[in-house]
């Protein structure tokens, strides 16, 4: 990409592409995966990823939510300021051509494997890959580690938990 054509790119455009959407997919099934107890991450669950990070307010909550305190406090931080997190579930539908462009990369670039009969979605870790960690961006720094506590959260629960606990439906 020329710097002509990247100084054309609005500050959104440079976050909200599939190519990042598709690092932060991958980065949440490894962190599902992460102590052996799942597999594979549920379909489904990967278009509240996006929706979750590409939100200040949301992204600001999962970064200063510690791994092991889980989705429910997460949300809980979310009681005085409700509609955050009540608008997930618009922000999930809005995103969701973002996040399947971005699950679709993350497959074709073999970050991940796409189970078709289960609907389940697998990554690999680096060491599995053959390639190097990705350099990403400053700004974009504390997103890697967002989406794989995401992740992990999420491990923990089932759908039914997980959507009761976010106000969505499935």
């Amino acid at each position: 990409m020329t710097a002509l054509a990247s100084a054309e790119l609005t500050e959104l455009e440079l976050v909200q592409n599939p190519a990042i959407g598709a690092y932060l997919i991958w980065n949440f099934t490894l962190g599902y995966q992460e102590d052996g107890a799942a597999e594979a991450a549920p379909f489904l669950l990967a278009f509240l990823v996006l929706p979750m990070l590409l939100h200040r307010q949301t992204f600001d909550a999962v970064a200063s939510t510690r791994k092991a305190s889980g989705l429910t406090l997460f949300a809980a931080k979310f009681d005085r300021e409700r509609e955050a997190l009540v608008e997930l579930h618009s922000r999930a539908r809005l995103l969701r051509p973002l996040s399947l462009r971005s699950i679709g990369v993350a497959s074709t670039s073999r970050l991940i494997r796409i189970d078709h009969r289960s609907a389940l979605l697998h990554g690999y870790p680096l060491d599995l890959l053959d390639v190097k960690k990705p350099s990403i961006p400053e700004r974009l720094k504390g997103f890697s580690s967002a989406a794989d506590k995401i992740g992990y959260w999420f491990s923990k629960l089932g759908l039914p938990q997980i959507a009761s606990t976010l106000r969505i439906d499935f």
